[in-house]
């Protein structure tokens, strides 16, 4: 079952084997642990290969190009904890990232650059600039410049606080702490005077501020749990494992030292390839031992790593190709418009030249004294001729100054409006209350003004996967077992005072979603294997509660005598059908690398 299946979709799962098979390859026998009975029960032949967790966890074939030998060339070298001698050879990138467009050299230049890609920009500065000619001024000099000029600061304007924005936000990420290990003490430091080879600490819920190698986490098997949503826009927690060699070693108690040999810098998010020598051991790191700049640290209470990717040339900004001059499919349709209205107005302008051309030769010998015209100068002794260059050139001024007095068929006003209509549309927006978020607290952002009405002509929406539009939350419908379909719109929504919950040491374990079930398939658990049907209910919920690789992680709630089990893991299928189990009477309590706890109709097995 894959995260593609919708969220309506029926959860259906065959047993392969008959109860009393089944039952052969189970050994139980009771144990006291913790004051409570659990029953431990070894499963021998049947279920899936156990979870490897620690160095075991990349041994897979998923990252055997991990274990291939890395060319000294097409390698870079990382000291533990020595960034000194890490960034000896070669200076490595640092922390700092940026991610703005211009800088206070660069935004005049850039900014014009990029404005004058507007077809109708350079036709109104031709425009100003043949009006600027003594022979050829249709309109005042000023007057013809004042409207480019304006539509220019008003876009220059909108581009700066943009790209405000951007230098802000970039200050605020590189100012941002992190615990350093300095002099074998964890001190806070800022993300941008992180190096490759310090060793850094992240806690529950923080940022990775670098791409870094695990070392060591809080779980005693190495696996951390990250959110990697800030890279691919999953949401599900994937698992990263620290190597056993280094899984015991606490830096601030002793030194910890070692050779990373990795690839050089690369965009691929999925691959990692590198090998490790630490006390004369030599390992193969994976995908599974490096957590990426941008990923969050879920469920781990803490993780220590080694920089080995910094600054720009972390995989995510390799990935980030910065901030583009995004233009609407409106402006890239008026562009077009604008060339064929140019071509228009130089047809027309080209009949008015030809129009000129013909009168000026009809009339070539009355051009002396015609009103208006009067090529020859009486006012001093000499005769000679004034506002007259000779009959080619009077045709092409008088084109040129055709092409300025239609200059009107395209409006510069029309690029004043759509800015000011942009700026009122991105208010309008932000103010919308009805897109505002309530899990996050946010309203809607209009990071950039040039592309509001793409909005409004969206004609296909296309989706890689049914998650992408449920969000992955997925709920457990109903199940098909052994040939039997539990469904019958019978199932029911439980109210959570009364839904399953377990007692121990005087508080109360409920689980966090609420699931509806089914009538029947509740008394077949409860009557437990007395009958066939019975004991495939029971296979059924017990294969669901046991066969994933979810965590249950315990919540406080404000009642103290109440605690929550949160399920957390990979999959949100595996989420929806655990949820399940533990509405149906089997709920999952704990999982470590070498058993997991499920509590069965009040009875706990290990």
């Amino acid at each position: 079952m894959d995260s593609k299946t919708p969220v309506e979709n029926l959860y259906s799962i065959e047993p392969a084997l008959s109860s009393s098979s089944r039952r052969s390859n189970f050994s139980a026998r009771s144990k006291s642990l913790g004051g409570s009975s659990i029953r431990e029960v070894n499963f021998s032949d049947v279920g899936p290969k156990p979870v490897r967790y620690g160095s075991q966890g990349a041994e897979s074939d998923t990252y055997s190009m991990s274990q291939k030998e890395i060319n000294d060339e097409d390698a870079r070298l990382v000291h533990i904890n020595d960034p000194v001698n890490t960034n000896e050879r070669f200076k490595f990138a640092g922390n700092s990232i940026r991610t703005a467009k211009y800088s206070i050299l660069t935004f005049v230049p850039r900014n014009l650059f990029e404005q004058f890609h507007r077809v109708a920009y350079i036709y109104f500065l031709v425009i100003a600039v043949l009006n600027q000619l003594p022979q050829l001024a249709v309109f005042g000099r000023t007057a013809s410049i004042l409207p480019l000029a304006f539509v220019l600061l008003v876009t220059a304007v909108k581009d700066a606080y943009e790209d405000y924005r951007r230098h802000r936000a970039d200050r605020i990420e590189n100012n941002r702490l992190a615990l350093v290990l300095v002099n074998n003490e964890f001190q806070q430091k800022k993300w941008k005077n992180i190096q490759v080879g310090e060793i850094i600490k992240i806690q529950a819920n923080e940022t990775i501020p670098c791409d870094m190698v695990l070392l060591s986490t809080s779980e005693p098997t190495g696996v951390a749990y990250v959110q990697t949503i800030n890279l691919d826009g999953e949401s599900n927690l994937k698992t990263r494992y620290a190597k056993q060699e280094t899984l015991q070693k606490i830096p601030e108690e002793e030194n910890v030292s070692g050779l990373i040999k990795c690839e050089k810098p690369n965009r691929n998010i999925y691959g990692f390839q590198a090998n490790m020598e630490v006390d004369g051991k030599r390992v193969s790191l994976g995908p599974s031992n490096i957590i990426l700049r941008g990923c969050e640290l879920k469920n781990t209470t803490w993780a220590v790593g080694v920089a080995v990717y910094a600054g720009s040339e972390t995989k995510a900004m390799l990935n980030n190709s910065g901030a583009p001059s995004k233009r609407s499919r409106l402006e890239t349709h008026m562009n077009l418009e604008i060339i064929f209205l140019s071509l228009f107005l130089v047809a027309l302008c080209t009949v008015v030249s030809v129009c000129a051309a013909v009168w000026l030769r009809r009339h070539r010998d009355e051009l002396d004294y015609l009103p208006f015209y009067r090529r020859k100068d009486f006012s001093e002794d000499e005769e000679k001729n004034y506002n007259y260059h000779g009959w080619g050139l009077e045709i092409f001024f008088t084109f040129l100054m055709s092409v300025i007095v239609f200059q009107i068929m395209i409006p510069i006003s029309l690029y004043i409006s759509m800015e000011l209509v942009r700026v009122g549309q991105a208010y309008f927006m932000i103010r919308d209350a009805e897109m505002y978020d309530e899990s996050s607290n946010t309203r809607f952002q209009c990071r950039a003004l040039n592309i509001n009405e793409d909005l409004g002509q969206i004609k296909y929406v296309f989706s890689d996967k049914t998650g992408t539009l449920t969000e992955n939350k997925m709920e457990f419908q109903c199940a098909s077992i052994w040939g039997v379909d539990y469904n019958g719109g019978k199932a029911t929504s439980q109210d959570q005072n009364d839904g399953y919950f377990v007692q121990a040491d005087g508080q109360v374990l409920r689980p966090k979603m609420v699931v509806k079930t089914d009538p029947e398939l509740l008394q077949f658990v409860r009557n437990g294997k007395e009958t066939k049907e019975g004991s495939y209910v029971h296979d059924f919920f017990l294969a669901l509660a046991a066969c994933n690789t979810i965590v249950p992680i315990i919540v406080d709630t404000p009642d103290p005598t109440l605690k929550l089990i949160d399920y957390q893991g990979e999959s949100p299928d595996e989420q929806a059908l655990v949820y399940a189990a533990a509405a149906y009477g089997f709920m999952l309590i704990e999982r470590t690398s070498g058993h997991i706890v499920i509590d069965i109709q009040g009875e706990r097995k290990r």
